[in-house]
């Protein structure tokens, strides 16, 4: 049996879950979420749990059964609590600001990048180098803060870049730090 897949999903109060055949709509004080989820994949709402069955033992079951519940857990999170990522801007001259719901990015390049969130995602400038995506969808959430990322990636020689807060960039010596032989 999945480990991941047999754990029941409490849900919290204020948030609504509703099946109707593989269509599951999650309401909460943050907003309102729906997937259709894979048919072969049962999931029932018991008394302020959600519990997710499959059918048999098959390879196909199993992997759905978990990858259903965590789909289910993370909506859950999203219109209760919402999900953020956190990112850093690391290197001279590099900084972002925000104009309007719009984010400007500086990173070296010969024009500032100007980036426009997607309906449901907030992009929130702390100072000049640190700002966080948040949002009640997980996927959308994670997608946003990989596609900033992607401007600037950080690189293994000075570690400049767009970096996750609290990611570690593993450093190489460069042409200088070669031993000689």
């Amino acid at each position: 049996m999945s480990r991941i897949g047999k754990l029941p999903i409490p849900v919290p109060n204020g948030v609504n879950v509703e099946v109707k055949g593989n269509l599951v709509t999650v309401t909460g004080p943050k907003g309102t979420l729906d997937r259709t989820l894979p048919a072969q994949i049962k999931v029932r709402v018991d008394d302020g749990t959600v519990v997710c069955e499959r059918p048999t033992e098959s390879r196909e079951h199993r992997s759905l059964h978990g990858l259903t519940r965590t789909l289910v857990a993370n909506m859950v999170t999203g219109v209760s609590q919402g999900f953020t990522k956190n990112l850093e801007l690391v290197g001279v001259g590099y900084r972002v600001q925000k104009q309007g719901s719009d984010v400007v990015l500086s990173l070296g390049y010969s024009h500032p990048i100007r980036v426009t969130p997607p309906e449901g995602i907030s992009i929130d400038v702390a100072d000049q180098s640190h700002f966080s995506v948040s949002g009640i969808s997980a996927e959308l959430v994670g997608q946003v803060a990989a596609d900033l990322r992607k401007y600037r990636p950080p690189e293994p020689y000075k570690g400049k870049g767009i970096m996750y807060r609290g990611e570690r960039i593993r450093r190489k010596a460069g042409k200088a730090g070669k031993a000689k032989a």
